[in-house]
């Protein structure tokens, strides 16, 4: 345990701690990884992750007097199949925008650079200069003299026995020397994680699996080149190669049927002593690889291997690390779960200690959160989605990438029995939700593509049927917490730049952070006089709840919090034909005058309890009606059943995507996150500068408002041939990247291509014209006015304006006489 002399620190702590053995020793470990170090990530946000770990390890022997051992002499992904190429097209329009050089490489040049690879089949490479590998022990070492020098204290053996939290918020630490009082604490315990997290009552969905590599002796044609060889990785191989001195070193990943889980470490825990330690090796079990490895690559087939390495990598179940504050646990935060720990350490450590200086998130890291896991994690289902993702390191990586292991969970709505031979689902924090449907005689198969593919046409169908009848739609995902106690008007007048709703109505708010970010998007409805219903989205649950209890502690607010996502259903029902379905089944009123937008109220439709509020994301006419899970079986049917006369039929994520871009809707992870503050998010609506309560984020805010905007969320339009964006791609003007998209769609309104883009502000003006990077091509693209289409409630003002306007016309004609 040390505290900080300066912010330098940065990551040296944890990755001193994650490479420890379970007595608290170093962990030596230059046998055990192959220390690959990377700027390309497919994601967005782990890219700034990977750029800050080279940037350290870059300086860090100047900085210690330690060498590391780092080579840089770059890396070639290579392409032998066409959809392959696209997906490298595909990575270079989201790197663009970047710090990163990346670029897309002819086999030309490939050969040029990497003389003994054999190039029948290659078509093309993704080229990242300054990539490389780094001596994992000497890299642990430095990171240790660094940490030293700026006042760190590090003691081993030094094995935490028990973890005890005060009511302070602080926590006493056990250890064979003695006891420690910790502000907080961060599980950064490598193989341990999984002990460290139960001393407090935690599962971590963490597990072991083996990973090998093997390293050859001397080659002749590799001791002859005068420069060192770019790491490569070979994807339909499926390895990655690097120069070792004057051999090679390869390291394949086995598909999950192959490869092996070290389940034991689970069950019965890590052995004692466990450090240097290797498994036995298995060249049975990747031979395919070899042999790949051997065509694509000659001069292996004469090789000798002098090592195969086997030892355990810790997977979470869907690769990512987990990283950061820990729900329902008081200062108890976790950097655990890395299955490529080298290239992420320096950048997760200078994230964490960022954020616990500031109090808030460097950047937008959701993907990271360790909340995104919950009780639905469970034990079968960490190994089986471990095992896929490990199988799956190298397939392509496609947009709205399904993948299948390990589902359903536990967590299912009340309708996926009735649903899922009708629909394709996704997956959404552990639960199963329509994103489309199909009709009978349709192709109903997971067909992921770069460009349009089988569900076009149907999500189409869908739109079409809630602009023109109405549609149903399973919103179960949705995370639901009811907030009640005497203070509770305050803390959400605390945490939110809205105002709070009257009793019986619901608005939009948003949680931001001190630095007037936007940290979350919820629907706040005030049910009775201080009890709320707080909605947000289906990956935001722990999230937002873990912002909302820490504000409540901190400020000592009197209230009851209760996350109520399992217990409560929710379809939604949109269209110009929803509240004639709707009327057919409840005596309440729902005409636009007893039922207003944005109203919120208790009733029986079918006779069932619901809670309804007239919202809609589609920006539909529309309910969301909140029950029971367990009626929602029958709150289906009986709807169903009511709209048949009015053509009422299912639609999905997809189409409800469609419908909000074309409203102009935000959403947020896409168009609000840590990295943007929403008066350039084009929320100021949402947000009342003038409100008496100082809640979070506004003097900041003030700031950002006096000073002005640099860049602004605008609506783009374009004209694509089969490819529509996605979000994160490219915008170029004049020859140069000027910013990113957010999110995209085809407008089936207007058969053009629609999306949300942050420009610069001098580039903000209706009709100014950019373009929009797609798959290696730069297309045409103009901002609009938005929305592009008027929501139901604007359209229904303006149609009263029109009459009124002319009923006053009518009334004031002049006489002749």
């Amino acid at each position: 345990m040390f505290r900080p002399s300066a912010q330098r620190l940065r990551g040296l702590q944890l990755l001193s701690c994650g490479l420890r053995d379970s007595l608290g020793r170093p962990r030596w470990v230059s046998r055990r990884e192959a220390g690959l170090t990377t700027y390309f990530h497919p994601g967005i946000n782990l890219k700034k992750i990977h750029y800050d770990s080279i940037k350290l390890y870059e300086t860090l022997e100047e900085e210690t007097g330690q060498a590391v051992g780092f080579h840089q002499p770059g890396s070639i992904r290579i392409a032998t199949t066409p959809v392959r190429v696209d997906e490298f097209k595909y990575q270079m329009t989201r790197t663009g925008w970047h710090a990163t050089e990346q670029y897309i490489i002819e086999p030309e040049k490939i050969q040029e650079m990497f003389p003994l690879l054999n190039m029948n089949k290659v078509l093309a490479g993704l080229y990242n200069p300054g990539d490389g590998h780094i001596d994992p022990y000497s890299l642990t070492m430095a990171l240790a003299a660094g940490a030293r020098k700026y006042g760190a204290l590090l003691k081993y053996p030094a094995p935490v026995t028990s973890l005890t939290s005060r009511s302070d918020g602080t926590w006493d630490v056990e250890t064979p020397q003695g006891s420690l009082r910790a502000n907080r604490i961060v599980n950064a315990a490598g193989f341990w994680a999984r002990e460290v997290g139960q001393m407090i009552g935690l599962e971590h969905p963490l597990i072991p699996v083996q990973h090998q590599y093997v390293v050859t002796s001397s080659i002749p044609e590799v001791k002859a080149l005068k420069r060192e060889l770019p790491v490569l990785r070979d994807l339909e191989g499926s390895y990655y190669l690097r120069q070792e001195r004057d051999g090679l070193l390869f390291g394949p990943y086995e598909s999950q049927e192959k490869m092996k889980v070290q389940d034991s470490w689970v069950t019965s825990g890590v052995p004692p002593g466990f450090g240097k330690e290797l498994f036995e090796s298995d060249l049975d079990r990747i031979m395919e690889h070899v042999e790949a490895a051997m065509e694509m690559v000659p001069v292996l087939k004469t090789a000798d291997i002098i090592n195969v390495v086997n030892g355990p990598i810790t997977y979470s179940p869907d690769i990512l690390p987990m990283v950061g504050p820990h729900q329902g646990v008081r200062n108890y935060w976790v950097a655990i779960g890395f299955g490529y720990g080298i290239i992420h350490a320096g950048g997760v450590g200078k994230y964490l200690s960022d954020w616990i200086l500031h109090g808030e998130p460097p950047f937008d890291l959701i993907e990271l959160d360790p909340n995104r896991y919950g009780k639905w994690t469970t034990t079968q289902y960490t190994e089986a989605k471990a095992r896929e993702s490990y199988g799956f390191n190298n397939i392509v990586g496609y947009p709205k990438e399904e993948r299948f292991a390990g589902r359903p969970t536990q967590r299912v709505s009340g309708l996926y029995k009735t649903l899922e031979s009708k629909c394709s689902m996704g997956f959404h924090a552990g639960w199963e939700q329509p994103h489309w449907f199909y009709k009978p005689g349709q192709d109903n198969q997971y067909r992921p593509s770069f460009r349009r593919t089988n569900w076009f046409e149907p999500v189409g169908c869908e739109y079409k049927q809630v602009m023109q009848r109405v549609g149903v739609i399973d919103l179960s995902p949705f995370g639901k917490f009811n907030i009640k106690g005497q203070d509770s008007i305050r803390l959400l007048d605390h945490l939110f730049a809205n105002v709070i709703p009257k009793v019986g109505f619901t608005n939009i708010s948003h949680m931001l952070t001190p630095k007037g970010r936007v940290y979350a998007e919820l629907t706040v409805s005030h049910q009775s006089l201080g009890e709320f219903l707080l909605i947000t989205g289906s990956g935001s649950e722990l999230h937002d709840l873990r912002w909302i209890e820490e504000a409540a502690v901190k400020g000592g607010y009197d209230v009851e919090i209760k996350n109520i996502t399992d217990e409560l259903g929710v379809l939604g029902v949109a269209g110009p034909r929803a509240r004639k379905v709707l009327q057919k089944l409840t005596p309440e009123d729902l005409s636009d005058d007893a039922f207003k937008f944005l109203q919120t109220k208790t009733l029986k439709v079918s006779n069932i309890p619901v809670t309804a509020i007239r919202i809609s994301y589609t920006g539909e006419l529309g309910w969301e009606l909140y029950h029971r899970q367990e009626d929602s079986a029958a709150l289906y049917d009986a709807i169903m059943n009511a709209g048949q006369e009015e053509g009422i039929d299912n639609f999905g994520t997809y189409a409800m995507n469609a419908l909000r871009l074309e409203k102009a809707f935000r959403a947020w992870g896409s168009e609000m996150n840590c990295d943007t503050n929403p008066l350039e998010a084009g929320l100021e609506y949402f947000v009342k500068l003038n409100k008496p309560a100082d809640f979070i984020g506004k003097q900041a805010l003030k700031q950002i408002k006096a000073k002005g905007l640099k860049r602004r969320l605008v609506c783009l339009t374009l004209a694509t041939d089969d490819v529509d964006p996605e979000g994160n791609e490219s915008i170029w003007y004049h020859g140069k990247v000027v910013g990113n998209t957010t999110s995209g769609s085809y407008s089936y309104s207007i058969q053009k291509s629609l999306a949300f883009a942050y420009v610069p502000i001098e580039l903000s003006e209706v009709g100014q014209e950019v373009e929009v990077e797609l798959l290696g091509k730069n297309y045409p693209a103009v901002i609009i006015q938005e929305p592009l289409v008027l929501t139901e409630p604007a359209r229904n003002r303006l149609q009263k304006n029109i009459e009124r306007t002319k009923l006053e016309k009518d009334l004031y004609q002049p006489v002749e006489l």
